[in-house]
């Protein structure tokens, strides 16, 4: 998933985020040397993780003293186009974001096969990796991925809104609706909808698909690779019919096409909507843009039995070295040191996330209490790119749900687009 991550995942998270501030680059630490090989003492970075990365590079730099760190970060959509024209060009930096899986152009997969990752398999941390996270950090039975958190897609609530307009978040799908029309009555709208930065779409549904789609069938995507299911003869039609049913009802602020994420993350962090249904990354940058705002994340209902309810949660975006590296040395250092419990606790507790690795020290964030509770009684699915065949597949699914969104396409029209692409395979 596209996120800070997803996405993020998270969610995206990815992050996803795992899965991501859209908008330009920053730069940031220059100086030090040229980034070449020998005895250079200047790394290049390249980030999706806006307002996180920042500390941990500071950091990594008091921890490794005349080391610099040149560093750039962008939005998801951004940084997709860019990594792999740089990477094939032989200009990408020492270290980049990558994410778990094979969902889009920047995944694991999609950039190990080719050969443009370094082998992480040697590393102290790469071992010690949960199965479920392993799993799509690794390419053929290799590691390539630094994966550092995990991350939950849902409703993220700003509390001091919601007391305002005397709401409370729903558990159910018919108090969703009902919530979403009691917001709008009040003047203010449920959530804010940046569709105008396209791997914003995936999120909303993402959340609905979870329990709609594998709360009835969990081997739904084992299903899916034997060729036995397919995204429109599911229930990925109903939640995709629920999703159409939310801006209907009213849920989102007006023009979501003509909202991107940023803009949506204003409109959340300063109460004119009562929150956003993001990845938990999206917590800290709430708080950036409002430091004496609380908020929240929850599972968005898509039934009337709460006990159904299962949130889209799995391995953040992390990073990789490029197997090309000008600076190998210094690349290892890096992601040795995102994989540490200072630099891992630094990244999630800005992001809001969750640790990736056992035994860290991390206390949680009070507004992770629901995802920490879902995740511990297993009641979390994978973002649903990380094991489709290929990158298409998504792309196709985030400009449909745009042409959607205005008037152009269907969901039972994109659902069968998006099959085709499925069995196209990798």
């Amino acid at each position: 998933m596209k996120t800070r991550t997803l996405p993020i995942l998270v969610a995206a998270a990815t992050s996803m985020a795992v899965l991501a501030a859209c908008g330009g680059g920053t730069e940031a630490g220059s100086g030090g040397g040229s980034g070449g090989s020998g005895g250079s003492r200047t790394l290049t970075l390249a980030s999706i993780d806006q307002g996180s990365v920042e500390d941990v590079v500071k950091a990594f730099e008091k921890a490794n003293p005349g080391v610099k760190v040149r560093y750039t970060t962008s939005g998801a959509d951004q940084y997709q186009q860019q990594i792999r024209t740089q990477l094939s060009s032989g200009t990408a930096p020492d270290v980049m974001s990558v994410w778990p899986g094979n969902g889009n152009p920047g995944a694991t997969y999609v950039l190990a096969e080719p050969g443009y990752l370094r082998d992480l398999s040697d590393r102290p941390w790469a071992a010690r990796m949960p199965e479920a996270i392993k799993s799509v950090a690794q390419y053929q039975g290799k590691t390539y991925t630094a994966v550092f958190g995990q991350n939950g897609i849902g409703a993220v609530y700003n509390e001091q809104a919601m007391a305002n307009a005397g709401l409370t978040p729903p558990d159910t799908w018919t108090k969703l609706l009902a919530f979403c029309r009691a917001a709008k009555a009040g003047g203010t709208p449920a959530f804010a909808l940046g569709n105008q930065d396209n791997w914003v779409t995936q999120l909303a549904l993402y959340a609905l698909v979870a329990t709609t789609v594998y709360g009835d069938d969990r081997d739904f995507d084992k299903k899916m690779q034997a060729g036995q299911a397919d995204f429109a003869g599911s229930p990925w039609l109903t939640a995709l019919d629920k999703y159409m049913t939310m801006e209907k009802t009213g849920c989102f602020q007006k023009d979501p096409l003509g909202t991107n994420y940023e803009a949506s993350q204003g409109l959340a962090a300063t109460g004119k909507t009562l929150g956003i249904i993001q990845g938990n990354w999206v917590i800290a940058l709430l708080e950036q843009k409002n430091p004496k705002g609380t908020f929240t994340l929850r599972a968005l209902p898509a039934t009337d039995d709460p006990s159904e309810t299962l949130i889209p949660a799995a391995a953040g975006a992390g990073y990789g070295v490029n197997a090309k590296a000008r600076n190998e040395e210094l690349a290892l250092k890096f992601v040795d040191f995102v994989m540490s419990p200072e630099g891992m606790n630094l990244f999630v507790k800005k992001q809001g996330g969750l640790p990736s690795l056992p035994g860290t020290g991390f206390a949680p964030n009070p507004s992770l209490a629901e995802l920490s509770r879902f995740i511990g009684a297993g009641r979390t699915v994978p973002f649903m790119d990380q094991l489709w065949p290929n990158a298409k597949v998504q792309q196709t699914m985030l400009s449909g749900l745009q042409e959607i969104f205005s008037d152009q396409s269907t969901p039972k029209r994109l659902l069968a687009e998006m099959d085709t692409d499925y069995k196209a395979g990798s």
